[in-house]
């Protein structure tokens, strides 16, 4: 099938995309808040929603980049270049500001799972990181001359979705426990920060020589 990149392709982008799920950011808050505070169907209507919202940033990123394509090569290769930059700036600010992971527990604010699943994708949409993740990142994983370029990058998000949504749902089976072992345990919190900032910046400088020998 054209649309799905090579093996090294594909073993590479979901190394980026488990390590980025389990890397803590306002999406994880919101699914772990909404099952604590409203039980695990918000939990799971907030999953579904902020999944929603990545499958809109894949459809806007695939078209917009296939556009800039057909327009010009050079600004595809300013995207990658720009995008390898982004990698980095991720990278050292896991370093300097750390995991977010902001989980409150208040039975007052209990609230529907169609509710959980609109403030789901509100969260995922207005996120500006989310926003940058799918314009600079998926772009790194196509090449300007493939034919399939849009197929790659639409395949490539909602591979993504693919990779977030079974993990989401153990997370928010063991919520609670979760939340507790993690606030517990700011080593592990910053382990995290240290392996996603290594590994980005290691992306990053690879697709920096990339470009550099094109």
């Amino acid at each position: 099938m054209t649309f799905i990149p090579d093996l090294s392709t594909l073993l590479t982008y979901s190394v980026a995309s488990i390590l980025l799920f389990i890397t803590p950011g306002p999406d994880m808050s919101l699914w772990l808040s909404q099952t604590i505070n409203s039980g695990r169907n918000s939990g799971l209507a907030a999953v579904a929603g902020t999944n929603l919202g990545c499958v809109i940033h894949t459809l806007l990123a695939a078209f917009g980049v296939s556009a800039l394509i057909a327009a010009s090569h050079t600004g595809f290769l300013v995207l990658k270049i720009v995008g390898a930059v982004y990698l980095l700036w991720l990278a050292a600010d896991a370093i300097r500001n750390g995991s977010s992971l902001n989980v409150s527990s208040d039975r007052r604010k209990t609230v529907s799972p169609w509710r959980s699943f609109l403030l789901g994708i509100s969260v995922n949409l207005t996120n500006p990181k989310v926003v940058l993740f799918f314009i600079t990142f998926l772009p790194q994983f196509v090449s300007a001359t493939d034919a399939h370029v849009t197929g790659k990058l639409l395949f490539l998000g909602l591979y993504f979705v693919v990779i977030n949504t079974p993990l989401a749902v153990l997370m928010i089976l063991g919520a609670e426990r979760l939340v507790t072992w993690l606030k517990n345990r700011p080593r592990v919190m910053r382990g995290i920060d240290y392996t996603f900032a290594g590994v980005f910046a290691i992306f990053a400088l690879k697709i920096a020589f990339t470009q550099g020998r094109s």
